[in-house]
């Protein structure tokens, strides 16, 4: 399968030539094309890229639903909504459904006067892409409320405990994942709430706007927990450029989406 086409300066040329439709490896794309129009053009690049856990049909209704449940994504660039599908399609996760596994969300790149769509794994993807790792027997994540009981102890006899207050446990304080492997090694890493939310205002630009981490804040602070923990975890190859590719924007298809460079976005406005 040939896709590796950069679609942004395609479009570009496109635009120069007043929309004339331009035919590249059999795919047949003008200006004036809809999201919609382009995902049901693209449909037969997207079918040899999905796994075969997800049916073509099931994954197009689920782009189409995304679109119709956020119409602020019909407004983004293309090419940066069909790159973000694209990428969550070959990792085998379902976007912005209420399994949680991707998301795929618009913001305002101010400096490019656009809105684009950007790339999110879910705290249950992130939890789905670790356990392809054969050496990996647990990935854990847990909010730890201001009633229960938390200890942890760094150094060379790193130690964690946690009992969760039976009821009444109050407001969020901290959250943390941990690992351990098939050879018996283990790590894990502590985040307070502030820290959480520093992150997704630096990292996440939607996080102002329509966003899990509105919906379902809880979730994505184990994601982000997850992620910092990971960072001593020995992982697949495969599995650590799949992880890389949260929360980007891209705007070029090619047969891994996970080899491509995404953009980190700070401090937009989100659409």
């Amino acid at each position: 399968m040939e896709i590796n086409m950069n679609f942004k300066e395609e479009l570009a040329a496109k635009a120069e030539n007043t929309g004339a439709a331009k035919k590249n490896d059999g795919i047949k794309l003008t200006t004036n094309m809809s999201i919609v129009d382009m995902i049901k053009t693209l449909e037969p690049e997207i079918r040899k890229a999905l796994p075969s856990v997800l049916t073509p049909e099931r994954f197009i209704r689920m782009a189409l639903t995304a679109v119709n449940n956020t119409p602020a994504l019909a407004q983004c660039t293309p090419m940066s909504f069909i790159a973000a599908l694209m990428n969550a399609a070959q990792l085998g996760l379902e976007p912005n459904t209420p399994l949680g596994q991707a998301y795929l969300i618009p913001y305002k790149n101010k400096k490019k006067d656009v809105i684009e769509c950007q790339f999110q794994i879910g705290y249950k993807g992130m939890i789905d892409l670790v356990y392809r790792n054969d050496n990996v027997q647990t990935i854990q994540a847990h909010i730890v409320r201001a009633n229960d009981l938390f200890e942890y102890e760094l150094g060379l006899e790193s130690r964690l405990r946690h009992i969760p207050a039976m009821e009444g446990r109050g407001e969020m304080m901290y959250v943390y994942a941990l690992f351990k492997l098939t050879n018996g090694g283990y790590g894990f890493e502590v985040l307070n709430k502030e820290s959480v939310v520093a992150h997704a205002e630096r990292y996440s630009p939607s996080f102002e706007g329509f966003s899990p981490w509105k919906t379902d804040f809880e979730s994505m602070a184990k994601k982000t927990a997850i992620k910092k923990v990971l960072k001593f975890a020995p992982l697949k190859t495969e599995c650590l450029r799949a992880i890389a590719s949260d929360e980007t924007i891209k705007s070029v298809l090619a047969e891994d989406m996970t080899e491509i460079e995404g953009e980190y976005i700070e401090e937009d406005e989100h659409a």
